[in-house]
């Protein structure tokens, strides 16, 4: 994902598109066309709309989609995307129902495609592109991932880290059922030659953060990885914010995943603002 990435907005003509599209145009994000059902032929800060996502392949080259597609609908709109081959399909929508939304990432994964979210902020290359809802005065262009489940610690570390710099950030979404995993987005910051070190900030819930430090342990993942964990007094079985930070029957607990991470030799820090200094 670069500043030449070409992005198409699915649901750009409701609130939160529009205001969006305006917001990732100012940043420098190259938005080539956007979809609304029955809104064809209309434009929304100068992007052109089509009713589908074929109409608009048709007329642009596409490399990635961001859909703010009401949940109702978001499900089908993953598989829009996925059936005309667009690459990234980043789900800013949160709310779908889970097994709507298995359906649609089983789909999109038999075609290829990468899903980040759905309940995602987005993700940001600064000074590149950014396909999100994030604020872009909090991140500066350096050499640093960061891979997130949470929208507002993401901004709170990159604010933090700032003076460093960050390849590219990733929020993958708090929901339990999400496209693209920790583990699965530490390889590919792994294999990328622009990030020399990786900042995860996970949460309670499930057990995407002991499957990172057991294949950190393996030797699967080399660089560097700098851990911060929400949810230290969470109850058990109490939803905390988001519908993935949940415990229950003993897993993914808080001291389950600071004590996988410190057995792989993973530096955990206690607040968010003691991460730069283990960097």
């Amino acid at each position: 994902m670069d500043k030449n990435t070409r992005v198409l907005v699915q649901g750009i003509t409701g609130r939160e598109g529009s205001f969006h599209t305006k917001l990732m145009k100012s940043y420098g994000t190259k938005i080539v066309a956007g979809t609304s059902p029955g809104k064809g032929g209309s434009s929304v800060n100068e992007v052109p709309v089509y009713d589908t996502v074929k109409e608009a392949m048709k007329e642009h080259e596409i490399d990635a989609s961001i859909i703010f597609v009401p949940a109702s609908n978001a499900a089908d709109a993953i598989i829009e995307a996925a059936d005309s081959e667009i690459k990234l399909i980043v789900v800013i929508t949160e709310h779908i129902p889970v097994v709507e939304t298995l359906r649609a990432i089983k789909y999109a994964k038999s075609n290829s495609s990468t899903v980040i979210g759905p309940n995602s902020p987005g993700l940001i290359a600064p000074a590149e592109t950014m396909l999100g809802i994030m604020p872009s005065m909090a991140f500066s262009k350096g050499k640093i991932g960061i891979i997130s489940r949470s929208g507002t610690l993401t901004y709170e570390v990159a604010e933090i880290v700032k003076s460093v710099g960050q390849s590219l950030v990733v929020g993958i979404g708090g929901d339990p059922i999400i496209g693209t995993s920790i583990l699965e987005m530490a390889k590919m910051m792994d294999d990328d030659p622009s990030t020399e070190e990786i900042i995860v900030i996970g949460e309670i819930g499930g057990t995407m953060e002991e499957r990172l430090a057991s294949s950190i342990s393996k030797g699967e993942v080399k660089k560097k990885v700098i851990a911060y964990m929400a949810g230290m007094t969470a109850p058990r079985e109490k939803r905390m914010g988001h519908a993935g930070a949940v415990v229950y029957m003993g897993m993914g607990t808080f001291e389950s995943k600071i004590n996988a991470f410190k057995r792989a030799g993973v530096k955990v820090a206690k607040t968010p603002y003691e991460i730069k200094s283990l960097l």
